[in-house]
């Protein structure tokens, strides 16, 4: 059986193939499609394999933002495909620590192993209600229709 989704990148409407897809269970997602691992105060963050897959083959990650504070659902960045660009928004309120900085010269890590290499920020959040608003693997699923 095959599984068609649409998601809305930049106001344009993509469809996928979800077919093995890969959602770790210990990580929490947002419905604009980051990943988020959560570390005592701490948090490491993606894109998705949904979302690395809609966008195609990644070839730039832009984020300007360490050191900064930036509010949740803020844009913390942008990535940067053949055909487009998508924003990368914060999941949870906090302060930039560290940048990929494996991902400038070998951007493709995001699609070819997005929960790993292709980590993109990690951040100290200040608000850990926020934690609790996350989506679990299950509901990301479900948003997804996977």
């Amino acid at each position: 059986m095959e599984f068609v989704a649409l998601i809305q990148t930049n106001n344009y409407i993509c469809s996928s193939k979800k077919q093995n897809m890969n959602f770790p269970a210990d990580l929490k997602y947002t419905k604009d499609h980051e990943w988020v691992k959560i570390n005592g105060s701490e948090a490491t963050i993606g894109i998705t394999d949904f979302a690395q897959r809609e966008l195609g083959d990644i070839v730039y990650v832009d984020v300007n933002t360490i050191g900064e504070t930036v509010e949740k659902e803020a844009v913390f960045g942008t990535v940067e495909a053949v055909k487009t660009v998508s924003d990368l928004f914060m999941p949870l309120t906090g302060e930039v620590l560290e940048v990929n900085k494996d991902i400038d010269s070998a951007p493709e890590s995001v699609n070819t192993d997005p929960y790993g290499k292709g980590w993109m920020i990690k951040i100290k959040f200040t608000n850990a209600s926020q934690v609790n608003e996350l989506l679990s693997v299950e509901d990301y699923k479900k948003l997804i229709g996977a």
